[in-house]
């Protein structure tokens, strides 16, 4: 079935639980697998505001799984896999620590695996499973899983009702946690068997520091195994 613009919001869910499993049966055998883009980048540094732009290549299969090339030459950039992120300097492996990316699991992971496994995860990253309460975001209606109405700081991540696809998410920032960081999925439109959102951006502190624009996308193409696996990092047929 193609995803029309318009579809019918799920009734009130009782839990974050509750809301991912709706999120997931949505889309359930039609969401795209794999994708691939590039990004351009725009990085500003909290503390000076001095910008950095870059170009990355991206390529993703679902669930649980990401590289980000950060430049042309295929050297250099992160990966998550196997629950773990590790960092590739010069074609090396320099670092591989545990742990998730959130956007991923939330705009991406969630359409791909059971929603006992997405909200175990989230729960890994200090999100809660509620309160679970209606707002409106960009003129839209959402649900938002943890916080209070004017809370802003807490962990919690925002669901378009009506296409129940990830909008926000809003926790500490990791480097500061006295200060918040909230990430925003932007202009979504259709892909495949589901949506895409082309443009991110990030703010710590109130002050945006990451902005992401999307081009060249494209789902379920057909992606080396390799490109997932650290070691084989500059082995890898690339897309």
């Amino acid at each position: 079935p193609v995803v029309t613009a318009r579809t019918l919001p799920v009734a009130a869910p009782a839990t974050g639980d509750q809301l991912l499993e709706a999120m997931r049966a949505r889309y359930d055998g039609r969401w795209y697998r794999t994708l691939t883009f590039v990004q351009r980048t725009l990085l500003v540094d909290p503390r000076d505001g001095r910008e950095r732009r870059q170009t990355w290549y991206e390529s993703m299969a679902i669930p649980g799984r990401l590289r980000i090339d950060r430049d042309s030459t295929l050297r250099t950039g992160t990966l998550f896999a196997n629950d773990s992120q590790y960092v590739v300097v010069n074609g090396a492996l320099r670092r591989a620590i545990p742990g998730h990316n959130p956007l991923l699991v939330l705009a991406f992971d969630v359409y791909g695996q059971p929603a006992a496994r997405t909200a175990a995860v989230l729960r890994s990253l200090g999100f809660p499973d509620g309160p679970v309460r209606a707002d409106a975001w960009q003129g839209r209606p959402v649900w938002v899983v943890g916080g209070a109405p004017g809370d802003l700081r807490s962990p919690q991540y925002w669901v378009d009702q009506e296409r129940l696809v990830f909008v926000r998410l809003i926790q500490p920032d990791p480097a500061n946690p006295a200060q918040a960081f909230d990430a925003r999925f932007e202009q979504y439109r259709p892909l495949g068997g589901g949506w895409i959102a082309p443009r991110v951006e990030a703010y710590t502190g109130g002050r945006r520091t990451l902005l992401e624009e999307y081009d060249d996308v494209r789902a379920d193409v057909e992606l080396d195994p390799a490109l997932f696996d650290a070691r084989k990092w500059t082995q890898a047929r690339h897309w």
